[in-house]
């Protein structure tokens, strides 16, 4: 179980908790966060370095998490036997936005190095994109356990604009696959029909109602009906 930015291992309790009479789960702390902090890698290194840790076993990323185990099913299908993407994508394909992005990401990373890690998790849960989160669901202190230098090296190495795009090569996906957006998050949401249309008939999508951004968190228990469903009936035996 790989997070998102600005999260750490600890997003995932509620969902271990919830399902750890039916299945074992080891979650991570992503390059540059949590006790990772320090460990700073690209999307490309960092997968490998995930793959490490988890060996064969189903890989399950939201966000940047996503595009993690996205890489290493690419990079090492070997060691994917599932593969469950929540509110990702494989990359923007244009090159003056991805460009633009690294620009954006670059700014973004030195707001963090000016303010600090509290003031910037409050400017980043206050984005639309997470609109659907509350004081009791944005898991606030466990992102505050994160860095000022680990955050801005999280962005600057791993950044959507550091990404390269590999939607052309999705068809190489051969493991089942469950795609898992918002529906009110309308950007993810077609990124989420897309990767299913290029994956092909061994990708599965769900689009959680009243759900933005963070599924998990904002219809936990829809998620983690939906995540035991495909864990129990997908053709694999891990």
């Amino acid at each position: 179980m790989v997070h998102g930015f600005t999260q750490t291992h600890e997003t995932w309790v509620d969902v271990i908790d919830s399902l750890k009479q039916k299945f074992e789960f080891i979650a991570i702390d992503a390059p540059n966060h949590g006790d990772s902090c320090d460990i700073s890698l690209n999307l490309e290194s960092g997968a490998r370095a995930i793959g490490e840790a988890g060996d064969k076993a189903t890989y399950i990323g939201y966000s940047l998490g996503g595009r993690f185990c996205l890489t290493l099913a690419l990079s090492e299908p070997q060691k994917v036997s599932r593969l469950v993407l929540i509110s990702t994508t494989a990359g923007i394909e244009d090159k003056e936005l991805r460009l633009e992005r690294i620009r954006s990401d670059e700014e973004l990373a030195k707001r963090i190095e000016q303010i600090g890690v509290n003031q910037f998790v409050d400017e980043w849960l206050s984005q639309p994109l997470f609109a659907g989160l509350n004081a009791e669901t944005n898991q606030r202190k466990i992102r505050l356990k994160n860095t000022t230098i680990g955050l801005s090296s999280s962005l600057r190495l791993c950044g959507a604009g550091r990404q390269q795009p590999t939607w052309s090569r999705l068809k190489e996906l051969s493991m089942p696959v469950l795609v898992i957006a918002g529906a009110n998050d309308e950007k993810y949401r077609l990124l989420a029909e897309r990767l299913v249309s290029e994956i092909g008939s061994n990708a599965t999508i769900e689009i959680i109602k009243n759900s933005g951004h963070t599924p998990h968190l904002e219809q936990p228990r829809i998620f983690q009906e939906l995540l035991s469903s495909f864990l129990s009936n997908s053709d694999s035996s891990n």
